[in-house]
């Protein structure tokens, strides 16, 4: 007889490594939230920087502090684009759990301008 939890393994998606990850500035962000290092998630981010969750313009600070920071929020990629700015990621915090979102990031100079999540 054929074990059913073998079909589980293989559709499950192994998560990528931060190492693995192509674009510094991601790799920063992406480790900055796993590690739930504030000041090196800001080292990320260019000064001035935006983002959207859902579609809709939030306060980066507010945002991150009661979505990522406060509810000790994790990052694990499913994958990401040929250019290493956009990804599938299990995110969880304490709050909400897990969930499956997609994060698209702009870069300039090496540090994040903008970035844009939501479910995926």
């Amino acid at each position: 007889m054929e074990c059913p939890c073998l079909f589980l393994l293989l559709e499950t998606p192994v998560p990528l490594t931060v190492e693995e990850l192509i674009d510094p500035a991601v790799r920063r962000f992406v480790a900055a939230v796993n590690a739930g290092d504030r000041a090196a998630f800001r080292a990320a981010l260019a000064p001035g920087a935006t983002m959207a969750d859902d579609g809709s313009e939030r306060n980066l600070t507010e945002w991150t502090e009661k979505e990522i920071f406060a509810p000790r929020g994790r990052m694990e990629v499913e994958s990401q684009s040929e250019d290493g700015r956009g990804l599938v990621v299990r995110f969880w915090n304490e709050v909400w759990g897990e969930m499956r979102t997609k994060w698209r990031f702009l870069v300039t100079d090496g540090e994040i301008t903008r970035f844009e999540t939501g479910q995926a």
